[in-house]
């Protein structure tokens, strides 16, 4: 009965660099990438969990199902727990230097039980030579392997007949030990397999196995729990022993424990391991089984010594040699008698199993979808086909039609990536030229306005150089009639009020004009910024002074400007009477003219009389002038 549970195996999106060498590792597509998810995502559906992905995934982003916790919660509680142990350990624990110490550091956990699974290897053995001997022209795959099963089951759906119906050497383990404690016992398998996990929730708790632990979760409880070799005493294996099922991490350990010979001349049976001649396998066995005739024994990794749930998956034949070792020193120990009688005692358990077909295949695309996928990876000319592999595929038509699935996106092809980054790199030299040329042109646009920002500053500084030095006010003003600057003159002639607030803001910079000039001259200033023409020489009287001003327009409708002079002041009233004396013989030479036609010469008189006023006005004011500077010399 099948329980619910967490995926088995998942990808932590925190830790994924998408790099897809787990989508090119799957040996059955179950990794999907999708145009609507940042990261790769692994389909439980179809995954077997055979645990590449969680080996080729550098940064760790591939976990499988913890189990810990679980086994933690059995070894607190009141229950007696049994450990079952895969001969693997010869493999991974050859830092312990003797099988009877590892015993040790398990009880040491917590277990009041220490098995031997290879055991159960010896039992089912012996089924798989009884099946074999009465196959009667059917041939059969060994379902030892759990990925191997759930491969079949949901990408082998047709397969399924030919699965032995026999039950795998941990559940045959966990039968016998659970007979032995009348099934008042709890039981938990570690090994070197993933999906061992799921395999033993196929199964209600009280009948095989309650929790999975992993090498790789075995020594992160030894760590936690500070067990070490050197803190233990030895201990053997509780009874039954196994014989040469302690070869089952190698592909063919259980054959040998089968009593099974390997005649390549009389032998029924092939063995085959590893990923790609487990699936080269299985297209064989579907299509020409008629042809081969001989029974399939089939593991996922390199042999159990291999999995997934190891620390090390190096070394092959290094740890081959460790199996083997240690199988031989097992064997040359056995009380083969005892054995043969336990043998004969646990053959009685139920070996018989059931396969459910769970198709996942997605059926085919469409032709024209896969042409459209083989377009945009530009593989649509049969020439251009690399089938170089490095996608996970085997041929570049095969990725397409994953592709058009809505299983895998164009991006994971090599040479469709590699074109890509070569047009990139061509439209960033391009990018990065034009970004030069603008570069360039915006430094040349700098400098040229910082040199006329500072032409501007001199012409400023020199034209309010020039505006201090004149004799009359100047004042600038905006449409809102705030001045924008003021000389000195304008500030003498408005008084002590506008000096005191010059010491202040230079220029009288922001004042009100309302509060500095009188009704007529703001009301100037507003008629000229709104109107955009000049008022020229109007007379107004402000306290004790009379001023003339001029108003004219600087920007139209925003800022005008105005000249004023105060016609009390000596300097301006010389100046002025001769301005308009002057005005007055140009206005009225032309009448004068004409009179003179009717009293003669009485016009010539008048005009030499008003220039003689000129004429003399003007020496008074030289000869003052002259006196001042000789009276400078006196001093």
């Amino acid at each position: 009965m099948n329980k619910e549970r967490s995926p088995e195996v998942y990808i932590n999106d925190e830790r994924c660099r998408n790099s897809y060498s787990c989508i090119r590792v799957c040996p059955v597509k179950a990794i999907e990438v999708r145009s609507d998810r940042e990261h790769p995502f692994i389909n439980p559906a179809r995954c077997i969990g055979c645990g590449l992905c969680y080996i080729s995934c550098t940064p760790g982003a591939v976990s499988f199902r913890d189990s810990i916790d679980d086994v933690k919660r059995l070894l607190d509680s009141d229950i007696k727990c049994a450990a079952l142990i895969a001969p693997s350990i010869s493999s991974e624990f050859e830092d312990i230097t003797d099988y009877r110490k590892f015993v040790g550091m398990i009880r040491e956990l917590g277990f009041d039980y220490v098995y031997e699974d290879s055991f159960g290897v010896d039992l089912v053995a012996h089924q798989y030579a009884e099946l074999f001997s009465q196959s009667r022209g059917k041939y059969h795959i060994t379902a030892n392997c759990p990925a191997i099963v759930k491969m079949i089951e949901k990408h082998y759906p047709s397969l399924v007949p030919n699965l032995a119906p026999i039950i795998s050497p941990m559940v045959a383990t966990a039968r016998v030990v659970r007979q032995i404690h009348n099934n008042n016992i709890a039981t938990v398998f570690i090994g070197p397999c993933i999906d061992a996990k799921d395999e033993a929730l196929l199964y209600d708790d009280g009948e095989t196995v309650n929790s999975v632990l992993t090498f790789i979760e075995l020594r992160e409880m030894f760590n936690r729990a500070g067990i070490q070799e050197r803190k233990v005493q030895m201990s053997e294996f509780d009874p039954p022993f196994g014989n040469w099922g302690a070869l089952y991490p190698l592909p063919a350990g259980i054959l040998k424990a089968a009593g099974i010979r390997r005649d390549i001349a009389t032998s029924q049976i092939i063995t085959a391991s590893g990923k790609e001649d487990v699936v080269k396998a299985l297209n064989d066995f579907d299509k020409h089984i008629d042809t081969i005739k001989h029974h399939f024994n089939l593991f996922f990794c390199n042999g159990c010594m291999m999995g997934p749930g190891m620390v090390s998956h190096k070394n092959y034949y290094k740890m081959r040699a460790l199996v083997r070792n240690y199988a031989l020193k097992r064997v040359s120990t056995l009380d083969k008698k005892r054995w043969e009688q336990d043998i004969e005692k646990w053959s009685s358990i139920d070996f018989s199993r059931q396969f459910t077909p769970d198709d996942q295949n997605i059926p085919d695309p469409p032709e024209e979808a896969v042409r459209e996928v083989l377009k945009i990876i530009d593989k649509e000319d049969n020439n251009e086909e690399v089938n170089c592999g490095v996608c996970g595929y085997l041929s570049c038509r095969d990725f397409a039609v994953t592709v058009a699935k809505g299983l895998a996106v164009p991006e994971m092809c090599q040479t469709f990536n590699i074109r890509n980054k070569q047009q990139y790199i061509e439209t960033l030299r391009h990018t990065n030229k034009k970004l030069a040329e603008t570069k360039k042109a915006l430094k040349e646009s700098e400098e040229l306005a910082l040199k006329e920002k500072e032409l501007a500053q001199n012409a400023s500084e020199m034209m309010n150089s020039m505006l201090e030095k004149l004799p009359s006010g100047v004042i600038i003003a905006d449409n809102n009639l705030k001045v924008v600057h003021s000389n000195n003159s304008f500030i003498d002639i408005i008084g002590e009020e506008a000096r005191a607030v010059a010491e202040v803001i230079p220029g009288l910079a922001g004042a009100d004009l309302k509060t500095l000039l009188p009704y007529p001259a703001y009301n100037m200033f507003s008629y000229v910024i709104k109107e955009n023409e000049a008022v020229i020489n109007r007379d107004i009287t402000f306290e004790d002074k009379m001023l003339n001003i001029s108003v004219f327009p600087i920007r139209q409708n925003k800022i005008a400007g105005a000249v004023i002079r105060d016609l009390f002041s000596p300097e301006v009233q010389g100046e002025e009477i001769i301005n308009r004396i002057g005005e007055a013989i140009e206005k009225n030479l032309e009448m004068v003219q004409q009179i003179g036609f009717l009293l003669g010469e009485g016009a010539s008189e008048t005009e030499r009389m008003l220039n003689s006023i000129i004429d003399s006005y003007s020496g008074a004011k030289d000869s003052k002038k002259k006196r001042k500077e000789e009276d400078g010399d006196d001093r």
